[in-house]
């Protein structure tokens, strides 16, 4: 095997049961019925991918995915609960309820020069680049020995054989593995620029694992980065969530400002980041990413909606201040939001389930500033209301709020509701005896009113 390239030898080698620690017992029962029926139905079974890179590293697999020989259509035989899906990569996904085991044709990496003309436009069918090289289109099928080379990493492209439970390992990657390394197979530039979302996912494994990526892959991820505008927005969503919603979110954001990701995804971030490196901004995407993971490791909720608040919060707010010139109010906000969400999902293709809720987050922060009357109590009504304190929180810690302010809405919240109305209540008669003579209290606590002076516009001309 070429170490720079990490070409794939022509045979595997085959770690025996005894040398390995994968055990059946860690292995999804799902998946291992997946495996067991196509074996039994005559096709070739592996376990593959970072479902065997896991186990290796004594870690619980998120997703068990599976490679066989068999096509798609007779994957679709073997199971009744089977669903195909996918133009660019065809996939069967296998349903057991909530889990779904996806299974993978092999894939062939034959160059057009090695087949006849006739095999020659079938491949041309199946498969497709565009002028930068990105694949668009891949359904070639092929053996194990050459499926390897559709896989991107090392530490990727392992197969565990579930008739006899060995591992093939055809690049190396049990050694890296081990080693903790991340490398593209091939060439790196060439393996890049066929699918430029593996820059992304080089910085995700690399925060994800605690993996080092070797030299030759790191080099030109720098300069491929604009590649990412390239790619459908809808395919960064779901590589922003796999980022930032997996308990790696804050080692994730360093990845991509190390490789110059930043302002291929969130331009509006980078430019804030640019603008004030231990800004107030800077400071709220530390806490907000901290906060994520820290939900990620007590098996919490975690949702794209606060996420993304916590992201554009920062433009959104400058936008707001430029256009009223000072402290914006809830529309000022939420007509920077609209501008500022455009703008993003031309990159990342946010849904609008999502950002509508995030608008109305963004929009609630000027209420918490008044404390006093039926607004108030309201405003701990609100649907958004916890996610909107939340994001409050997160900004008195990073300096941009009063850190009096989101205590006293943390102990309101705890309160019995007679208790919350005499606190609201003191802070309305506190309020009052700091108005200015001519203003009375409006009943139910509501905001002081002026008294209306009869002939006054008469005296503001005599004066």
């Amino acid at each position: 095997m070429n170490e720079a390239t990490a070409s794939p030898s022509a045979a595997p080698a085959i770690i025996p049961r005894p040398a390995h620690t994968i055990s059946r017992a860690q292995i999804s029962p799902q998946a291992l019925k997946v495996l067991y029926r196509l074996k039994d139905a005559g096709y070739q079974a592996f376990l593959v991918g970072g479902g065997v890179r896991d186990l290796l590293l004594g870690r619980e697999p998120k997703d068990f995915d599976v490679a066989t020989d068999a096509l798609p259509e007779e994957i679709r035989r073997v199971f009744r609960n089977c669903r195909l899906i996918g133009r660019r990569f065809r996939l069967a996904h296998v349903h057991f309820g909530d889990e779904i085991i996806e299974v993978a044709t092999f894939r062939a990496a034959a160059a057009p020069e090695e087949v006849d003309d006739e095999d020659h436009r079938e491949i041309d069918d199946a498969r497709a680049h565009d002028e930068s090289g990105r694949i668009l289109r891949d359904n070639v099928y092929g053996t194990i020995d050459e499926d390897v080379w559709r896989r991107d990493f090392t530490a990727n492209a392992l197969y565990y054989n579930i008739a006899d439970f060995s591992v093939w390992d055809y690049v190396g990657g049990v050694a890296d593995v081990q080693a903790r390394v991340l490398r593209l197979i091939g060439d790196p530039e060439t393996r890049f620029r066929e699918d430029p979302v593996r820059l992304l996912r080089a910085a995700r494994f690399a925060a994800k694992l605690g993996f080092t990526i070797h030299r030759d892959t790191r080099t030109p991820m720098q300069p491929l980065a604009p590649l990412l505008a390239g790619v459908p927005p809808a395919r960064l969503f779901d590589e922003s969530n796999k980022l930032f919603l997996a308990g790696h979110g804050v080692e994730s954001f360093a990845a991509l400002r190390e490789f110059d990701l930043l302002p291929h995804l969130f331009p509006a971030v980078y430019e804030d980041l640019e603008r004030e490196p231990d800004g107030v901004v800077a400071r709220l995407l530390a806490a907000g990413l901290e906060s994520t993971d820290a939900r990620v490791a007590a098996n919490r909720s975690v949702t794209p909606t606060f996420l993304f608040a916590v992201l554009l919060y920062g433009p959104i707010v400058r936008l707001a201040r430029e256009k009223r010139a000072g402290a914006p109010d809830p529309q000022a906000l939420a007509d920077a939001a609209d501008v500022v969400i455009q703008q993003q999902i031309k990159r990342v293709a946010v849904p609008k389930r999502f950002t509508l809720p995030l608008r109305e987050l963004i929009a609630l922060q000027p209420r918490f500033e008044r404390r006093d009357g039926r607004r108030a109590l309201a405003l701990l009504q609100h649907p958004r209301f916890r996610a909107a304190y939340d994001l409050l929180v997160l900004r008195a810690h990073a300096g941009d709020a009063p850190a009096e302010l989101a205590n006293w809405w943390t102990e309101i919240q705890e309160l019995p509701a007679e208790e919350r109305q005499q606190r609201v209540a003191a802070v309305t008669a506190s309020q009052h005896a700091d108005e200015p003579d001519g203003a009375e209290p409006a009943a139910d606590g509501a905001p002081p009113r002026r008294r209306r002076r009869r002939g006054g516009r008469n005296r503001q001309s005599h004066a």
